[in-house]
């Protein structure tokens, strides 16, 4: 089962296993997810970090996160989006670059966009089309804009 924070945002989702977050995602789901006291310690310390991220307290997250069950492909492109900074962004083309692949692969990479199990803390909001624009994103285009709003508002603060 797992836990709802509630945010400024609206509900979020989240699971973690003894070595990390394995969900943070918008939508509720089916299962349960045992926990130990090393999963809750992980469930803790995501909550702080997301609410201090929402309120432009935090910058880059430090709350580890398994992706063990997901597939190496999958893995390697969220690993690289990880590289991808607080107020940038990248295109689907210029991320398939970065982790090795054509940039006419930037379809492969839209599916490990879609398959991310962890929104927000590897931020797949930061993914946006070639000339800019706004493309699909799990918690809906209006999130996404808000959390490219977030972080464009604080980078001009510093």
């Amino acid at each position: 089962m797992s836990v709802v924070h509630e945010t400024r945002i609206g509900p979020l989702h989240l699971e973690a296993s003894e070595h990390g977050l394995t969900l943070l995602g918008f939508s509720p789901v089916d299962g349960d997810a045992p926990r130990g006291a090393a999963a809750e310690t992980v469930l803790d310390l995501a909550r702080r970090e997301i609410d201090d991220y929402l309120d432009g307290t935090l910058r880059d997250f430090t709350v580890p996160v398994d992706l063990s069950t997901h597939p190496a492909w999958d893995r390697r492109v969220l690993e690289q989006l990880r590289s991808v900074g607080y107020g940038e962004t990248v295109s689907y083309g210029e991320l398939a670059a970065a982790t090795g692949l054509a940039s006419g692969e930037a379809r492969r990479v839209g599916g490990a966009m879609a398959r991310n199990p962890v929104a927000i803390v590897v931020p797949c909001h930061r993914v946006v089309g070639a000339d800019g624009s706004l493309t699909g994103y799990a918690g809906g285009l209006d999130r996404k804009r808000t959390l490219l709003d977030l972080e464009s508002r604080d980078q001009a603060l510093f």
